[in-house]
């Protein structure tokens, strides 16, 4: 079977495309014919060496995937050959076949195509546990959203809109704010061109901001926090900008705001059920259309090197995704 392969840390054009012996479903696996698999901003850094996962060479890029069940092993339940399915694996999807734990795969709707669905565990997911478990986002809430035009970005705006909140997109240019606007924003940013601190307490009024939803860190990260309101929550998701802010905790004790953490891996490792539970949502909202699911770019396999550069230059409106 034809794999991408990462044999030593590098740039994308580093990748391989290999032929590889197809894998096996083992005791409570199955395994997958994969047909779309939706690439996140942590590949580059994965195939870099700057992610704080290390699989060992050679390994392939891509954490999730949709495709169709060819077989189980032993003791595999709730799946069967021909099922059409998403699943999230870490990494190791970008190939045409992979035997993974039915646990991590859930069935999808035929309607539902394989490329809009590749996408949904990762960035859906992620903001769903981000916005439900750790933010605790009530209706009427104030909804920052950084790097509001990417796969993650997008997915804010949506499911905030969904869970009653007054959303806020701030990015980098024009074109990625009409995008968002697009997609439900009540109010737009542009923070490389207006001063961000000014601009959201502009927005936030008397009362400031409920919740910042930050995948981007670097230097949007403090300006972002100051304009919280009081008790309100800080969202840490991730550093797409490259740079890990340093935050002065006083910030946090002069409005008693949280500064919290959203590790969506480690949490569906502890918490599977309420992470399956949380997908079936996801599915049922984009069945009804109330979440898009939006592809930016379908690349082949082959090209997976232009299409992880799409993603490391911060170009993406919505998900990168290739076809297998």
């Amino acid at each position: 079977m034809k794999a991408v392969l990462c044999t030593h840390y590098g740039p994308p054009e580093a990748l391989k495309l290999a032929e590889i012996d197809a894998p096996r479903a083992g005791p409570g696996e199955a395994l997958v014919r994969i047909k779309a698999v939706a690439l996140n901003f942590f590949d580059t850094l994965l195939i870099a060496g700057k992610y704080q996962h290390k699989p060992p060479f050679p390994f392939s890029p891509g954490a999730e995937f949709a495709g169709i069940v060819e077989g189980v092993g032993s003791g595999a339940a709730d799946v069967a050959p021909g099922d059409r399915v998403i699943g999230y694996s870490g990494w190791g999807a970008a190939r045409e076949l992979v035997s993974v734990s039915v646990q991590r795969l859930i069935k999808i709707p035929d309607r539902l195509d394989f490329e809009r669905a590749a996408g949904l565990t990762v960035t859906y997911g992620t903001t769903l546990y981000a916005l439900r478990e750790r933010a605790d986002l009530e209706p009427g809430e104030a909804l920052v959203v950084l790097g509001a035009s990417g796969g993650t970005g997008l997915a804010t705006i949506e499911l905030g809109k969904i869970m009653g909140a007054r959303v806020i997109a701030c990015a980098s240019s024009d074109d990625k704010l009409a995008f968002a606007r697009e997609h439900g924003a009540n109010e737009i940013v542009n923070y490389d061109r207006d001063d961000l601190r000014g601009a959201l307490k502009k927005l936030g009024g008397e009362r400031g901001i409920d919740v910042v939803y930050d995948p981007v860190g670097g230097r949007y990260a403090e300006p972002a926090l100051r304009s919280l309101a009081w008790l309100g929550r800080y969202l840490v998701v991730g550093f797409a900008a490259g740079e890990i802010p340093r935050i002065p905790l006083n910030l946090a004790l002069l409005k008693s705001c949280d500064i919290r953490g959203v590790s969506w891996g480690a949490w569906t490792s502890r918490e599977l059920g309420k992470q399956r539970s949380l997908m079936a949502d996801i599915l049922k909202w984009t069945a009804e259309g109330r979440l898009s699911a939006h592809v930016h770019a379908v690349y082949p396999l082959s090209e997976i090197a232009a299409a992880l550069d799409v993603l490391a230059a911060r170009k993406a409106m919505g998900k990168i995704v290739l076809r297998v």
